[in-house]
């Protein structure tokens, strides 16, 4: 069937069966969500198969719990129609940018920009930019430990088991926090002073070799372990001279550890080589995302 020049298609016995039993493939699975966003009899032939299988009774209990715990003004309100795709669309891009940017990890990265404003203009303490830059690459970090998993999410299993899910839905939730985190931590540490610190720019690199290093461990360990891990390395590397500095001379120091470790082409080649060996042992341990990691 064509609706103009466009091809229109619905989905086969066949197709609905494979997906609501969880054997279709996942690109297969991905092509047919996006059609029922648009087509309501291919969305309900979907609904009763998916309600004949043994996850039915599950979603009717879930169901007539969420209708139970509804306002009653709720129910007898009339739905507005026109609003209601404006408004599922909304919802999905809220539920797609995960906890972290929808939370308290937000407020947190706006407090270490005006933090470190108000150091600098306010407090007028020197090297600010080097607190900064020491603290920025880690902030993607949290934000992907706060995104995903099961301490974050409270439909984290549905969310997992779904095609929608797994590695797919981790990589939607870290694109939206580096979206938050860069721009502004950069902007930050363009209005700072350099006091000697590398380049406001210079934490990019590192900042996405060690998400996606996060990404990567995750799957052997859980987000929450991993972010620990990459975190912790970062900054007992570039805070390992600092305790041993006396006290007017901490952030000269840690000036001078930023500045090995981001500061020319061996060390951003370094950074650069460790996002595309990470990406990779992503790419490998992809399966690992379509199980629920349990931590």
């Amino acid at each position: 069937m064509t609706h103009g020049n466009a091809p229109v298609w619905h989905a086969s016995a066949g197709l609905v069966a494979r997906y609501a039993d969880g054997s279709l493939a996942e690109p297969d699975a991905w092509s047919l969500e996006l059609h029922l966003e648009r087509c309501p009899g291919c969305a309900a032939l979907v609904s009763r198969a998916v309600r004949a299988t043994a996850a039915g009774a599950v979603l009717d209990d879930v169901r007539e719990a969420v209708l139970g715990a509804a306002p009653a003004r709720a129910s007898r309100s009339a739905p507005d129609l026109a609003s209601a795709p404006a408004l599922s669309r909304t919802a999905r891009l809220l539920w797609a940018a995960g906890p972290a940017v929808r939370g308290a990890w937000l407020p947190a990265v706006l407090l270490v920009a005006a933090g470190a404003m108000a150091l600098a203009y306010g407090g007028g303490v020197p090297g600010t930019r080097a607190l900064l830059l020491a603290v920025a690459p880690v902030v993607p970090v949290a934000g992907v430990a706060l995104s995903y998993g099961p301490h974050a999410d409270p439909l984290y299993e549905v969310a997992a088991a779904g095609p929608r899910g797994g590695l797919r839905l981790a990589l939607t939730r870290t694109a939206a926090v580096l979206a938050v985190s860069v721009p502004l931590l950069t902007l930050t540490g363009l209005l700072l002073p350099a006091s000697g610190a590398p380049a406001a720019a210079a934490w990019l690199l590192p900042g996405l070799a060690l998400a996606l290093g996060t990404l990567a461990l995750a799957s052997f360990v859980g987000c929450r372990a991993a972010a620990g891990v990459t975190a912790g390395g970062w900054l007992c590397a570039v805070g390992a001279p600092v305790p041993w500095a006396p006290g007017a001379e901490v952030t000269a120091r840690l000036a001078e550890q930023l500045s090995r470790c981001l500061d020319g082409v061996a060390a951003q080649g370094g950074w650069a080589a460790a996002a595309v060996l990470s990406a990779g042992l992503l790419t490998l341990r992809r399966p690992a995302y379509d199980r629920l990691i349990p931590r």
